[in-house]
């Protein structure tokens, strides 16, 4: 719109004519939005707030007497607040590059004076301070003029050919090349030692590699060989298994032909040799109570014949008595004694004939043992005759 003015951002406007501004300033300050300006009764002029740069490059003079040549930057720019606009408005507004100059030599003044104070060891171990007293000592000049500064920055201190900054670094750079020789030393060790541990490394990598492709080759053989193996040894199991199996099935086979033979052969052999032995014992009880029966019967048939012939022995024995001379002292007793020994005798007789009796049957039984059999258990029995009754007999009271 025609009259209406606004200032960049980086700019301060500042209208004259008309009202005073602020302070009784000749101009009033816009900053930051637009102004409708009446044409040919306002006068516009526009002031940098941008920042801006000023260079020093100057000799000084230590406090041991030694001149120095210091480079320096300042980096600066006006106030943003009003009465900073306006201080630098009325100073630079018509050439506003004479900031730089001027802030160049308020600098350049200060840096003399504090530089003079200070020795070099500690202008030069010591810049930050350095600046710092400096900014310190002109912050209220450059408030007068509006502007501030921002930073200070000392580039460069050189003593030019006395070599008094070198001389004082030497010790520095002994003692730095020392260090650096040091750690160059222990670096080379470090590498050397790095280099052996890589070796060694290397080594047991590759040892361990060849440990490694060993028993995967070993494996791989082994697997190999057991697969080259697994068919005659399934083969060499598969017929011990067979063999196995024909070995149980003769010995089921052996062990069932022994259970018949036993059954075919010593079972009936063995019933044949009991009732072998039962009819024996049974023909050997037989044959025993026969002889038993038959010796009884010898004996009953004995004591009846000679029960039956005793009155014939009983009168033989008499008749030997016949035409002998018998006296009797005693009368009746005494013949009844002749009586009773007659009878004695006869008894006697009848008890010899049955133990001769009784021998031949023992004698008879064993013959017939011997030979499977007798005569019927039959005896002959053999009377004494009268010569041998009266041979046998005592005297009874015979003259």
């Amino acid at each position: 719109m025609f009259g209406y003015r606004v200032p960049a951002p980086d700019e301060a406007m500042l209208i004259s004519g008309g009202r005073r501004g602020l302070g009784g300033a000749p101009f009033r300050v816009v900053t930051g939005h637009g102004k409708f300006v009446l044409p040919i009764f306002r006068k516009t002029r526009f002031l940098t707030l941008s920042m801006c740069e000023a260079e020093v490059t100057e000799t000084c003079v230590t406090k041991q007497g030694i001149a120095l040549h210091v480079r320096a930057v300042i980096a600066f720019k006006v106030g943003n607040d009003h009465e900073s606009i306006i201080n630098a408005g009325q100073r630079f507004l018509s050439d506003q590059d004479q900031m730089s100059v001027l802030t160049g030599r308020i600098f350049a003044g200060h840096l003399r004076a504090i530089i003079g104070s200070m020795t070099v060891e500690e202008i030069v171990t010591e810049r930050q301070k350095l600046a710092a007293e400096v900014l310190d000592t002109s912050k209220v000049e450059m408030a007068k003029i509006g502007l501030i500064v921002d930073s200070l920055q000392i580039q460069s201190i050189d003593d030019g050919d006395v070599g008094y900054i070198e001389a004082m670094s030497a010790p520095h750079k002994a003692a730095i090349q020392r260090q650096a020789q040091i750690a160059q030393a222990q670096a080379t060790q470090a590498a050397v030692e790095a280099e052996q541990a890589a070796a060694r490394k290397q080594a047991e990598y590759a040892r361990q590699t060849a440990v490694v492709k060993a028993e995967y080759s070993a494996e791989v053989d082994r697997a190999q060989a057991e697969a080259a193996q697994a068919g005659p040894l399934a083969q060499a199991h598969a017929q011990q298994e067979v063999l196995a199996a024909q070995t149980e099935l003769a010995q089921r086979q052996a062990k069932l032909r022994q259970q018949q033979l036993v059954a075919e052969v010593v079972k009936p052999a063995e019933a044949e040799a009991e009732r072998v032995r039962i009819l024996a014992a049974a023909e050997a009880q037989r044959m025993k109570i026969q002889a038993e029966a038959a010796a009884s019967y010898d004996r009953v048939a004995l004591d009846r014949m000679l029960i039956d012939q005793l009155p014939q022995i009983v009168k033989e024995a008499a008749g030997g008595l016949a035409g002998a001379n018998v006296n009797v002292l005693n009368g009746a007793d005494g013949l009844g004694e002749i009586a009773a020994g007659l009878v004695s005798q006869g008894l006697t007789i009848l008890d010899s004939v049955r133990q001769n009796l009784g021998g031949q049957d023992s004698d008879n039984r064993r013959s017939e043992d011997r030979d499977g059999g007798g005569n019927g258990g039959s005896a002959l029995i053999q009377l004494p005759s009268s010569k041998e009754k009266k041979s046998n007999d005592g005297p009874v009271g015979l003259d």
